[in-house]
């Protein structure tokens, strides 16, 4: 048996292995070493399974991933986040589906510190799908549009699967998240039109609610969500500036959302030691993946498959060669979990990307934006069935995906801009470097 029947063999058995439910780190890094065995022999194999992981731990940019984790945890223990709603909700409501249009603002932002869209579905089902329900909300899009919110903090920066992406295709982590801007921005517009066309053409779907707050109230509401504008801004402001790199910006971050919540008086031993551990497994569970998916990057390499794969797609067109891998991710992203996809996928794409002289700036985006759909995505949109979870029997799945459809629909519009007008997501870090 050739390297290359090998290398496909064991692909499938990852695939399997995942299928069974078995740790995607696992999964991939126990495939690996099996596969380098059967090419190699034994010594090879276990001096592999001893170099990469050692290699890897030591890369310094991987500080950046619990140092993130870190700075979400304690912005949400400290209550940092809270408020974000209520503020929204006093700048909007006075647009047709004022509510859904604040949660997606909301969401943003807590998506953006928490790094985790799954948390954002989670708290966004509990402070704003309720309140929608009980103002007559249509059920799709109160749901809907947590469900579609909660992806936005993938691409608005800091985000943790740019840092993956930078690490397994060797790309500029501060560049990524500088081109991140525009696009999550434009994703959050775009989701904000959609609701006022809607809400406006069919007010039955979002009946109009008067907020009614004494400027005392207001001013209130506005301080109790400063908090995480201001941290987000002190991270992107820093890199922007070049006070600190992307990778530092982490820890900067996490010593920011600490001072932050000492100052607001909400910090205490109790708090770090949940957000301490909280990070701790957070990073571990990161790390596991990350390990077997640097093996079985290596068995990749070793079985000759990106050399197959650009044999393969030899002639032709790169937008041809982006529109198969878009709808792989997409495929794939209705399946498994983020992270999970980028590591499985890159170590392949990777070559036949560089062989079409792709710019992966560019292609990182589209990455996050492909993975971001996925979350939302029938059969197994993970954010759908958190939503689902928290609101019990008070809403359907089906009701969730019908209102969760015109996210998607609009998502892919977003999409089509990216990829037809790159400079979206290449125009502003082209202007910080000059």
């Amino acid at each position: 048996m050739d390297r290359i029947e090998i290398g496909f063999i064991g692909i499938g058995l990852v695939l399997t292995l995942i299928g069974l439910r078995m740790p995607i780190g696992v999964a991939m890094g126990s495939t690996a070493f099996i596969g380098i065995w059967s090419m190699m022999g034994w010594r090879p194999a276990v001096g592999i399974a001893k170099a990469v992981p050692f290699h890897l731990i030591g890369d310094w940019n991987l500080s950046a991933i619990p140092m993130f984790l870190l700075m979400g945890f304690i912005a949400v223990e400290a209550g940092l986040t809270r408020g974000l709603f209520g503020a929204a909700r006093i700048l909007l409501s006075w647009l047709p589906g004022g509510l859904a249009s604040s949660t997606v603002a909301a969401s943003a932002l807590f998506a953006s510190a928490s790094g985790s869209s799954v948390a954002t579905a989670a708290a966004f089902s509990r402070i704003a799908v309720p309140e929608m329900l009980s103002s007559n909300y249509n059920k799709g899009l109160a749901t809907g549009s947590v469900a579609a919110a909660g992806t936005l903090g993938a691409l608005i920066p800091p985000s943790v699967l740019m840092i993956v992406f930078g690490l397994l295709l060797d790309t500029s982590i501060s560049t990524l998240f500088v081109a991140g801007i525009i696009p999550g921005i434009l994703t959050a517009v775009m989701f904000l039109g959609m609701i006022t066309v809607r809400c406006a053409l069919n007010p039955a779907l979002a009946p109009k609610v008067k907020v009614e707050v004494t400027p005392e109230e207001k001013w209130a509401l506005i301080a109790d969500a400063w908090p995480l504008p201001v941290l987000i801004l002190g991270i992107m402001g820093g890199i922007f500036a070049g006070i600190f790199t992307a990778t530092e910006a982490g820890a900067a971050g996490a010593f920011l959302a600490f001072l932050l919540a000492l100052a607001r008086g909400r910090l205490n031993m109790g708090i770090m030691r949940r957000a301490l551990v909280d990070t701790a497994a957070g990073t571990s569970e990161i790390f596991m993946v990350i390990l077997g998916a640097a093996l079985f990057a290596r068995f990749v390499a070793l079985a000759t498959i990106p050399d197959f794969v650009i044999g393969l797609f030899d002639g032709y067109s790169t937008f041809t060669v982006i529109f198969l891998i878009c709808i792989l991710f997409l495929i794939l992203g209705a399946f498994l979990e983020s992270i999970s996809i980028m590591l499985l996928c890159l170590p392949v794409l990777g070559p036949l990307l560089v062989a079409h002289d792709v710019n992966l700036i560019w292609f990182g985006v589209l990455t996050i934006k492909l993975l971001e759909i996925g979350l939302v995505t029938p059969p197994m949109g993970m954010n759908v069935f958190v939503i689902k979870s928290s609101m019990g029997n008070r809403v359907t799945l089906g009701e969730i995906f019908k209102g969760v459809s015109w996210f998607i629909l609009i998502d892919f519009v977003t999409l089509a801009l990216l990829v037809a007008f790159p400079a979206i997501s290449l125009w502003l870090p082209a202007f910080m470097a000059n």
